[in-house]
């Protein structure tokens, strides 16, 4: 099988459904992210209070932790092409609901629906996993990747100006629904535009799993012991919820919650033993295994850089604040000005720790990464007043290169580690990363921004020890074709 150079700028083969799925992501953050810039214009229109708009911005990540491992299995059973275009129009009906919201009850209710929209990311990493070779792979990821997240960005920038030109009444509410018009309209054109497989594996038949294969009774443990953090972190939020000062949740309906939760857990469970019996009851061949291992560290590792990544941004305008503004005199604009220096390189710093990945071996990329990562953070730890702003936009600088470029790294991997269960394979790990973010952003409120830093550190040198137990992923795969053989594809 030939593999073709990576041509940024072509719009076939596999370069065009790497730019038809990234804008995919691009869109999907667009909406999932389009409440956050104009929230002070809906708490002026709506007169709703600061504690009910924490509880919105807690809600719009609550669904995705369980979507992103639903939508991981869906793609592994119908394929990228309508998952996507589903998933994009399905969602633009709780845009439009959040657009048409004349109460706080009718905002929270759209916006815990619009969660599921942030599980599109894992759809893309299944698509591209099928269409480019390994020795692309990193590249491939970490664009897609890196430019869609660019999404959040670019609803920061350009809604609050829609708004405004729309008319300061009902501004917000034709912003947001154009975000959702804009995703259904692109449902389409990514449907008519993309195929799931390129021609050289369309006639190829390859087995589709209805839920993830393990390849031992270990690895079968394993995977139930990393379902553990994922519930965890949803009963952690319900008590958020039920905890704060104008709870949204009665004692009653949280319990009633946290029941549920771990009922389906169990469930969970179940299945996944009832499905896995009889295929570890007998010898499995060689071309379907792997190591669940592999999995479940790179999905700790997730959710250290993603997860950190999401609390640092919440936390790092106010930081900026606090530590410049007698001795610098700045404002709250300037510090938020400052802290977007921690995003604006991800468009850059996740595909290049991705092509880095394809260059020197993924291992020993991510390893680089997350060392670099650690001395970054051990770095803030120590901005104080008397650091001049300059220094300390470097330092922060640095510190989000490497974690961007460490999260590039690492879904270099995912693809590679068997290509039937990609989609929940990368529902998994991505659904850590946003785990991560509401544990850290729960021990950000008890501890100081120096503690809080180097705890981050620490936890980045603990994530080296867990990346030396990774193995390099091999560079071919293995296809079932009609007639029943086994056809093995270098990638290479």
């Amino acid at each position: 099988m030939s593999i073709a150079s990576l041509k940024q700028l072509s719009m076939q083969g596999k370069t065009k459904i790497l730019h038809m799925s990234w804008m995919a992501f691009f869109i999907s953050f667009v909406v999932w992210f389009n409440h956050a810039p104009l929230m002070m214009l809906i708490k002026q229109d709506l007169g709703i209070s600061d504690s009910q708009v924490e509880i919105i911005l807690l809600l719009n990540v609550a669904l995705t932790i369980p979507a992103r491992v639903i939508i991981g299995m869906i793609v592994d059973r119908f394929g990228a092409r309508i998952s996507y275009s589903v998933l994009l129009a399905v969602c633009s009906l709780p845009c439009f609901m959040f657009a048409l919201a004349e109460n706080f009850a009718e905002l929270a209710w759209s916006r815990f629906l619009l969660g599921f929209i942030g599980a599109g990311f894992v759809v893309g990493v299944r698509i591209i996993g099928d269409w480019f070779p390994s020795s692309q792979m990193g590249t491939a990821e970490g664009i897609y990747a890196g430019w869609g997240n660019f999404g959040s960005a670019v609803a920061a920038i350009f809604l609050p100006g829609l708004a405004l030109y729309f008319g300061a009444e009902n501004g917000w509410r034709y912003a947001i629904a154009l975000t959702g018009m804009l995703a259904l309209l692109y449902s389409v054109v990514y449907y008519r535009n993309v195929e799931n497989l390129p021609k050289q594996l369309a006639g190829l038949k390859s087995k589709r799993a209805t839920t993830m294969e393990v390849s031992s009774i270990n690895d079968l443990f394993l995977y139930m012991l990393s379902l553990l953090p994922l519930y965890a972190s949803l009963s952690l939020l319900t008590w958020k919820l039920s905890a704060l000062r104008m709870p949204i949740l009665s004692e009653t309906w949280a319990f009633s919650i946290h029941l549920g939760i771990w009922l389906v857990f169990l469930l969970h469970a179940r299945q996944l033993v009832s499905n896995n019996a009889e295929r570890l009851s007998r010898p499995i061949s060689s071309i379907h295994h792997y190591r669940y291992r592999q999995v479940f560290i790179l999905a700790i590792a997730y959710l250290i850089t993603f997860g950190s990544k999401l609390a640092v941004l919440s936390m790092l305008p106010m930081f900026f604040f606090n530590t410049f503004s007698v001795t610098q005199n700045i404002s709250m604009l300037d510090a938020g000005f400052l802290a977007s220096s921690f995003v604006i390189t991800n468009i850059v710093a996740r595909p290049a720790g991705g092509w880095l990945s394809d260059k020197i071996g993924r291992k020993l990329s991510l390893t680089l990464f997350v060392a670099g990562l650690a001395g970054g953070y051990l770095l803030m730890a120590m901005i104080s007043e008397h650091w001049s702003i300059g220094l300390a936009v470097l330092v922060t600088l640095i510190c989000a290169l490497f974690m961007q470029a460490a999260e590039g790294a690492i879904f270099a991997f995912v693809p590679l580690i068997r290509q039937a269960i990609t989609g929940e394979v990368a529902g998994i790990v991505g659904a850590y990363g946003n785990a991560g973010a509401i544990v850290f952003l729960i021990l950000l409120t008890f501890l100081s921004a120096t503690g809080f830093f180097l705890m981050l550190g620490a936890c980045c040198l603990l994530l080296l020890g867990l990346v030396y137990a990774l193995e390099e992923p091999k560079n071919f795969i293995t296809e079932i074709m009609p007639d029943g053989t086994v056809v093995r594809i270098e990638l290479e």
